[in-house]
């Protein structure tokens, strides 16, 4: 894949299909320590141990309808190419819990991509459930989107409704300014 949005889609589709409530995305830049750890957590079904030490092959999906997953291991591959890896924390019936670590400068960590056209992506095509929240930081730069307090103040708006989107798009777009900003100049956050 060729932005981290991407693997993010990818990664919280996953959790959809767990049957997740809520997922959450969190984005920390470390430039002291030249680190940007992508989490992705969720409440859904959890994996089995079988299937939890098996599931970075490409050759491992819970799918039916082909033979070959390719998001994990796409993400555990950019990870190690851009000198970081990746770490799986899975319980059955808890959720699991995809930390990928990059090092923020190397040549080779793919760029952020367009994460609010990803959060907006999510929450347009499930407006009912899961509840997201997306958390970004780089030291005391902070923003956090949270579906449930935005369901919470728009009780006979859903989060699909145009004006509701546009509002998400602007948020998130001011969010990632202000909380990555070395990372925001990766994706041109005004066609957003």
């Amino acid at each position: 894949m060729r932005d981290l949005s991407l693997h993010i889609l990818d990664l919280a589709q996953n959790s959809v299909r767990a049957g997740a409530s809520l997922v959450e995305i969190s984005l920390l830049a470390d430039p002291d320590a030249d680190r940007l750890t992508v989490t992705l957590r969720d409440d859904g079904c959890g994996m089995p141990p079988d299937l939890l030490a098996r599931v970075t092959s490409p050759f491992t999906t819970t799918r039916t309808t082909r033979g070959i997953g390719l998001g994990i291991p796409l993400f555990q591959e950019n990870a190690e190419l851009a000198g970081g890896g990746v770490r799986i924390v899975s319980e059955v019936g808890r959720g699991t819990t995809v930390t990928g670590d990059f090092g923020l400068r190397h040549v080779d960590r793919p760029p952020l991509g367009d994460i609010a056209g990803t959060v907006i992506t999510l929450v347009v095509t499930t407006p009912l459930t899961p509840d997201y929240v997306l958390c970004l930081a780089t030291g005391e730069r902070r923003y956090t989107f949270d579906t449930r307090e935005m369901r919470a103040a728009l009780v006979t708006v859903g989060l699909d409704a145009p004006e509701v989107v546009a509002w998400m798009r602007e948020s998130l777009r001011e969010g990632i300014a202000e909380a990555l900003p070395g990372l925001a100049a990766e994706v041109d956050v005004t066609r957003l």
